[in-house]
């Protein structure tokens, strides 16, 4: 049995805690939030125990095997860095929300703490985590689509939060970045235009070029002011032998060869028919990762990684902001 702890009983908190209701031999022993209330309601909805800060959390006796860190502030990321290295210095396993944080100085330092310890630490990187994404995966790995050239990615949600002038950037494309490096790899340069929406006040809309130290090619478009009947995401990896499409991030997967018209289609692949789902399948790949002993340099969706698409989306506002092209 794994006893659990979540700290950050917002929204992302309670689609965690409910994440982990549905996994056998797990139980959530302890819900922390600084503000009481939430603390004290999410401790009777699950059957657990409340706590208001970490460390009286840490220094309660209750057995914790690991927790999810939920916590939000600016940009999604700037609560992220104290409670996470209070888990870390106790040697606790943490699963991180994204952004590992909004400031990159903080990310290395979880990072590094991480490290030293050698606790597991990841990051809530869920698009990479479906069974569309896996088995397009597993297609590139095994020659189907041959050289990886162009990978494009298109992301946007309807979000009128008007907070920082990078909330966009920050708050939504560790997702975008993570599933581009799950595919291509690590990144050598950026180059990226902002657009504001209209009426905005915030850098709303993004078109990024990037090149990838292999030498694939891509592009991410994103926004905070399409989606809705537009959907969420749509990947296309173009290889020298075929081309794959995934919509929506998770509910269709279509294989085209090259040079043939019987292209293969797969709808609501491993029964995912939404993206809500996602968080059930990552948190999942988390608590297999804790059961096995992964080592923690092995789990998959780690800190490390977390704080590389961090550094493409400082990379790409250092574009913009210079009007130049980024080395990584």
């Amino acid at each position: 049995m794994l006893n659990i702890a979540i700290v950050g009983m917002g929204g992302i908190g309670n689609v965690h805690a409910r994440c982990y209701q549905k996994i056998p031999n797990v139980k959530l022993v302890a819900c922390c939030d600084i503000i009481k209330e939430k603390a004290d309601k999410a401790a009777k909805d699950y059957g657990a125990q409340a706590f208001y800060s970490v460390q009286e959390m840490l220094q309660s006796g209750l057995a914790i095997d690991a927790a999810s860190m939920c916590t939000r502030g600016e940009e999604n990321g700037s609560d992220h860095f104290k409670p996470t290295m209070e888990l870390l210095e106790a040697g606790m396993p943490t699963l991180g929300e994204k952004p590992i944080s909004n400031k990159l100085d903080e990310a290395r330092q979880m990072v590094a703490l991480g490290q030293k310890k050698n606790v597991p630490y990841a990051i809530n990187l869920n698009h990479r985590f479906t069974p569309a994404a896996k088995r397009a995966k597993e297609w590139l790995e095994a020659g189907r689509l041959g050289e990886l050239n162009i990978l494009n990615l298109t992301m946007w949600i309807n979000n009128r939060a008007e907070t920082s002038p990078h909330f966009h950037m920050r708050a939504l494309h560790p997702h975008s970045f993570d599933i581009c490096r799950y595919f291509a790899g690590d990144v050598a340069k950026v180059q990226a235009f902002f657009k504001k929406g209209k009426g905005r006040k915030i850098w709303s809309n993004v078109q990024v070029n990037l090149l990838f130290k292999n030498g694939v090619i891509g592009h991410l478009t994103g926004s905070y002011d399409a989606g809705g009947s537009y959907g969420l995401e749509t990947l296309e990896l173009v290889g020298s032998d075929g081309r794959v499409v995934i919509k929506e991030a998770c509910q269709d997967l279509q294989f085209y060869p090259r040079r043939s018209v019987e292209m293969e289609s797969f709808k609501n692949l491993g029964g995912m028919t939404e993206f809500s789902q996602t968080f059930g399948s990552r948190i999942a790949a988390w608590v297999a990762d804790l059961e096995k002993k992964t080592p923690p340099d092995q789990i998959d969706g780690k800190a490390e990684d977390g704080l590389k698409v961090q550094t493409i989306i400082e990379a790409c506002i250092e574009s913009w902001d210079k009007g130049t092209i980024v080395e990584l």
